[in-house]
């Protein structure tokens, strides 16, 4: 790469997505005007390490329906390699591998401010800041993380790492949507119309 050449700044956002809605997407497209990232990648999680009771949709289903979300939009994409990969997904072995498969990337770690605080309680996240920028989004007009803990556990170098970006706050979330649907009420303007019609065409999330 010559010097003239700037490096893919990429966002890797994370979730169940079960299922994917207009929150996460505007989340999404918040980071990377904000950012200015040149592509986020969606990144559907296998078995989460946070969630051991699992997604409620396959992995396969959940990739389809975030495919059909940002399907026509070349900045935004869906990398399943969680999906592939047997046993819990750790966050720093994800980005390992993306780093090894795209050395010539910059890699932007998309998350909800209020889990920053959890991040310490994470497989190795001294090497997960060595390895991304962290960018936090504050939805709405919350109050900032308690930097002295986070210093306390990561080291004063952690706000060097960290950026906050700041979305509308939009009440939304997949449960409530999993439940709305089991009622048969609607999710119209919750979820992309395509994601709808994929729910609806499988039969998912009807059942408790």
């Amino acid at each position: 790469m010559t010097n003239d050449q700037r490096r893919t700044r990429l966002g890797i956002y994370g979730g169940s997505f079960d299922p994917v809605h207009l929150g996460h997407l505007l989340l999404a497209e918040t980071c990377r005007e904000a950012c200015e990232l040149d592509r986020v990648l969606f990144l559907p999680c296998g078995q989460s390490p946070h969630k051991p009771r699992g997604a409620v949709a396959t992995g396969q289903q959940r990739a389809e329906m975030l495919a059909f979300a940002v399907a026509g939009d070349p900045r935004f994409g869906v990398c399943r390699i969680e999906l592939e990969r047997s046993g819990p997904s750790f966050t720093v072995e994800t980005l390992r591998q993306l780093r090894v498969e795209q050395p010539d990337s910059e890699f932007f770690f998309l998350m909800g401010a209020d889990s920053l605080a959890d991040l310490p309680l994470w497989r190795e996240p001294q090497a997960i800041l060595e390895l991304a920028t962290i960018v936090a989004v504050n939805r709405g007009h919350r109050p900032p993380p308690d930097w002295s803990s986070l210093e306390s556990r990561l080291g004063p170098s952690v706000r060097d790492r960290v950026r906050f970006v700041t979305m509308p706050a939009i009440d939304l979330s997949a449960t409530e949507i999993r439940e709305r649907i089991r009622l048969g009420q609607s999710v119209r303007f919750r979820v992309p119309r395509a994601v709808e019609e994929y729910i609806r065409h499988n039969g998912l999330y009807q059942q408790s």
